[in-house]
């Protein structure tokens, strides 16, 4: 996390790394462990938004946002766009 609150790597790239290996069980589910539940600030209830990434025509690359700050994220990308339209 950067110092601004917003989730992206520095000059350096240390944002992303792995956090934990997890296993999908016979019903399709997995658990988070619980240091990264604390770590993420993730209480029983939150909800997690499941974003995935394909590479010729196969899911790739799985990430999970918290819903609660996806309003954040989605103003940061589109309010520079909108503001170019509005000129």
């Amino acid at each position: 996390m950067s110092t601004d609150g917003k989730c992206a790597s520095d000059s350096s790239g240390s944002c992303c790394r792995i956090e934990a290996v997890v296993t999908v069980d016979e019903r399709g589910q997995m658990v988070l462990p619980k240091e990264v539940r604390e770590k993420a600030g993730l209480s029983a209830g939150d909800k997690l938004a499941l974003i995935a990434w394909e590479k010729d025509g196969e899911v790739c690359c799985i990430s999970l946002i918290k819903t609660d700050q996806m309003g954040d994220m989605v103003k940061s990308i589109l309010s520079p766009m909108i503001g170019e339209l509005r000129t």
